[in-house]
């Protein structure tokens, strides 16, 4: 039985090991490009169901709490800032009179001169977009983030079904996302890490794609030519546009908040090693000495000038102004030269902006270390207040941004079981669900143990859908292969079933405390589970 059959695939799938000798007898583009489920409107149509019903989720009562949540104290001005300026101004200094006016949806909240921002722009811009549409209100500021939350959604379904050639496991990949009370919690904050979230995501989304494709491009090749027409490692695939693809939602990722960063390293590791993988399948006995004579040269292009321009593209507001904080540092400094003085600005902000972002290190009660947030160790309460209308001696109102236990705490087995089977199947999926979630995780193990930097829960956010890709594959392995005897697949199903119900009572049951539903002080505190949670 091959690897991918195990995970719930059909029986025409080839092997998940990237093999030239796996299942004889079939084409070198079968066993290079596995065949997907056949044609059907559910491979569309499942997916977008299950985004619908997060989507309703999401923008349910989006507008509510009605307050400035946690840190859209920074972002909402920042982003009204870029709609009415282009560029970040500073705003009212008073917290409680800057939420007042944004409130009561009062414009006059600058004071004049550039800020000073931790940020990049995009994010932001974003926001921006939705306080346009629909002015300066929770619902505005809020509308953009949740649209970010539903489609990374639909994505993740859609990725998980190209990975396991499943459109079932796509879909359950995609109703874990919809379910999970972290990923609810910040597709209604206006903040930026789903932000950073999706556009991360898109990008591994765009490497898939074009796993498959180059794979059935080199497929088609190598049946055409005889390998020594290669001088045994392969042909030349070129720059392949969806790379290029990738590297654009990377720079837009890491213009949205540098977290983003990791993933352009991450990712460039795991093409490289997909693409050694495939000229291995295809029977290429130089694949390393090949793919740097041929491809090699397209790298730097994917994953760092591509990026890079992206990035610097996404500064237009502030080279465009004349307010941009420290946009005439050069020329201050003695450097006149067109262009370059813009330019040499922009690297001494940004050089400011991650020496800030390096050394802060505030310990307020919400702090985690990185090691706690897979088991919820310490998750942050983004709102909370104590109004009078539930019928109650006492009521609760908060915003807890926490996962949903079932998921994060089933994703700490999933994860181990992906190592493992990464290690005794080189399964490339386990691989590429253990890499996203270790661009997004482990680089705050450096910073905690490192630079003491402050470090919250909700950062977790970016590998949320790599572990969900790893809980699906395990689920695909517990239901069995598509060829089981009926009973296997009888018993597989309802585990699976179970567990899916078991995932949404959880999250049912932390759902008021997900969006602010005014309940009593003893329904609130049945939720607090640990201490730490309080």
């Amino acid at each position: 039985m091959s690897a991918m059959t195990a995970f719930g695939y059909a029986p025409a799938s080839a092997g998940a090991a990237d093999s030239a000798g796996d299942e004889p007898g079939r084409s070198l583009r079968e066993r290079l490009v596995p065949p997907m489920p056949p044609p059907s409107v559910w491979g569309w149509l499942g997916p977008v169901l299950v985004t619908l019903f997060g989507g309703f989720l999401r923008f349910y009562r989006l507008g509510v709490p009605h307050a400035v949540v946690f840190d859209e104290i920074y972002y909402v001005p920042d982003s009204y800032s870029i709609l009415r300026h282009g560029v970040e101004i500073n705003h009212v200094a008073s917290s409680s009179k800057l939420q007042a006016l944004l409130l009561h949806g009062n414009p006059h909240i600058f004071i004049g001169g550039g800020e000073y921002v931790a940020h990049p722009p995009l994010g932001k811009v974003a926001m921006a977009g939705g306080e346009w549409l629909f002015g300066l209100n929770p619902f505005g500021w809020r509308v953009a983030v949740a649209l970010a939350g539903t489609l990374a959604i639909l994505m993740t379904a859609r990725i998980a079904r190209r990975m396991t050639r499943s459109t079932l496991l796509g879909c359950v990949a995609g109703l874990l996302m919809s379910l999970d009370g972290l990923e609810l919690v910040l597709s209604r904050t206006g903040i930026l890490d789903m932000f950073v979230t999706f556009w991360v995501l898109a990008a591994f989304g765009m490497l898939v794609l074009d796993r498959d494709a180059s794979r059935a491009r080199l497929a088609a090749l190598a049946e055409a030519a005889p390998a020594g027409d290669f001088d045994g490692g392969g042909p030349a695939l070129g720059i392949r546009w969806r790379r290029v693809a990738a590297g654009v939602l990377l720079g837009i990722a890491c213009a949205s908040k540098w977290n983003g960063i990791w993933y352009i390293f991450a990712f460039a590791g795991l093409a490289v090693a997909w693409d050694l993988g495939a000229r291995r399948a295809a029977g290429y006995t130089d694949r390393l000495g090949g793919w740097l004579r041929r491809d090699a040269k397209w790298l730097p292009v994917w994953f760092a000038i591509v990026p890079g321009i992206t990035y610097l593209v996404s500064w237009a507001g502030w080279f465009a102004s004349s307010q941009g904080y420290d946009r005439n540092w050069a020329a201050q400094h003695g450097n006149h030269i067109p262009i370059w003085s813009a330019l040499d600005s922009l690297y001494q902000y940004n050089k400011s902006m991650l020496s800030f972002g390096l050394g802060l290190s505030s310990k307020q009660g919400y702090v985690s270390e990185p090691w706690t947030w897979l088991y919820l160790g310490r998750p942050v309460s983004f709102f909370y207040a104590t109004p009078k209308s539930c019928g109650a001696p006492s009521c609760s109102q908060e915003v807890l941004a926490i996962g949903t236990p079932a998921i994060w705490w089933a994703s700490i087995l999933a994860l181990a079981f992906c190592l493992y089977w990464w290690f005794t199947r080189r399964d490339w999926r386990a691989g590429a669900a253990l890499v996203g979630v270790a661009a997004g995780w482990l680089p705050w193990f450096w910073f905690a143990w490192h630079d003491n930097r402050t470090e919250y829960y909700y950062y977790a956010i970016i590998f949320l859908p790599y572990l969900v890709i790893a809980i699906t594959l395990c689920l695909g392995l517990i239901l069995g292969p598509a060829d089981a005897r009926p009973s296997r697949r009888t018993v597989g199903a309802i585990t699976v079933g179970v567990y899916l119900l078991l995932v949404l009572a959880n999250f049912a049951f932390m759902y008021p405390v997900l969006t602010a539903e005014v309940i009593p002080y003893a329904a609130w505190h049945q939720r607090m589970w640990f201490s730490s949670w309080i």
